[in-house]
């Protein structure tokens, strides 16, 4: 680990920061981008298993950035990234709820509300397509995985029982 990496990985999850409109999840194919594409600290595979585990283990979401920090460059890494990610969302969330509050009752404001859900979902679905592709090498795993999203969106089930039937079907060596 040098102070190089630890100086890159805080510069760049800092920007995503930023630009993270409804969570981390939201640039998630920015990250890829950078810490497999750009900087090539990991492969594709390790991103997608990397979510998965963030996504399987409690907490929140962002747990992700700090993983990812970890296989990068230890614990100094997790705590860089983390920190690069809240950091400076954390100081515009809190100068922009400033502001928004004073505009409380402006029609402007609903509008620009209803805006960002789009982009948010457009987001969310782009970082899923993208752990789509770093996952799944087979048609079989890619047919597993649009029809757990079909049936997530479609009904009731809760994720975890997909979960567990595709772990299911994988350790039968179907896929």
């Amino acid at each position: 680990m040098s102070e190089e990496t630890l100086a890159q990985l805080a510069t760049d999850f800092s920007v995503l920061s930023l630009i993270a409109v409804g969570g981390a999840i939201t640039v998630l194919p920015e990250m890829h981008r950078s810490v497999v594409e750009i900087h090539g600290w990991m492969s594709g595979a390790q991103f997608a298993e990397l979510f998965a585990l963030a996504q399987a283990a409690p907490g929140p979401n962002i747990l992700v950035v700090s993983l990812i920090g970890w296989k990068v460059a230890g614990s100094a890494g997790a705590v860089v990234a983390t920190a690069a990610v809240c950091g400076p969302s954390c100081v515009l969330t809190f100068a922009v709820s400033r502001i928004w509050q004073r505009f409380r009752g402006a029609r402007w404001r609903a509008s620009v509300e209803d805006g960002l859900v789009p982009v948010t979902v457009g987001l969310m679905l782009a970082g899923g397509y993208l752990i789509t592709l770093s996952a799944d090498h087979s048609w079989p795993a890619f047919a597993i995985t649009v029809v757990t999203a079909a049936v997530v969106l479609a009904t009731r089930i809760h994720p975890l029982w997909l979960f567990g039937a595709a772990g299911l079907i994988g350790l039968a060596g179907w896929v």
